[in-house]
């Protein structure tokens, strides 16, 4: 996960387009497809991002991280429906017809766009551009809706931004240990590797 981009490593359009192309090949329950990319690409969309998104004293005096974060030429937003899903599973080859949530122990519609973001990074990473992952603060989601005019019933799962990395810096994995297959692995049952 790139922290740092280059100011000057633009992103072709061609290749945001066809990293989307990609993403969309992800799994999709009953092959729903409740998925929506807003992509920034130009410096003014890509700023107001930032000026929506960050606290105003932030943005005057960013840290580390949001100053590299800004120079990132490319920002995704990989938006999910759950109406949807919901709706594709009240169709007659599925056998729900009440549209209720409760079907749904674990929100697929938003797992879907994940799922979707995380081939993006690897196609980011075989078209040799560095990428990150990131969420957007909970106060701010109504924000971006209004700026990028995301429609009510899209849910923001998250950011992709793209661009060429600057500079290689810590993180999390330079300061924290990788959990050992061990520790992860289970085999048959739960403590068994």
């Amino acid at each position: 996960m790139v922290r740092r981009f280059d100011p000057d490593g633009a992103v072709a359009p061609e290749v945001v387009r066809d990293l989307v192309a990609l993403a969309v090949r992800a799994p999709s329950a009953g092959f729903s497809q409740g998925w929506a990319f807003l992509v920034l690409d130009t410096p003014s969309d890509v700023h107001r991002w930032w000026e929506v998104t960050t606290d105003p004293d932030d943005l005057a005096a960013p840290d580390d991280w949001l100053t590299g974060m800004m120079r990132a030429p490319v920002i995704v937003v990989p938006c999910s429906s759950r109406t949807a899903y919901l709706s594709r599973y009240a169709q007659p080859d599925k056998g729900w017809t009440d549209r209720s949530t409760d079907h749904w122990p674990v929100p697929y519609w938003d797992t879907d766009v994940a799922m979707a973001a995380m081939v993006m990074l690897l196609g980011a990473e075989d078209a040799g551009l560095g990428a990150l992952f990131f969420g957007v603060p909970v106060e701010r989601h109504d924000a971006v809706r209004e700026a990028f005019g995301i429609p009510q019933g899209r849910r923001l799962v998250g950011v992709v931004a793209l661009g060429h990395e600057a500079e290689r810096v810590g993180g999390s994995p330079s300061t924290r240990r990788r959990r050992p297959l061990a520790e992860v692995l289970h085999v048959g049952r739960f403590g068994v590797s």
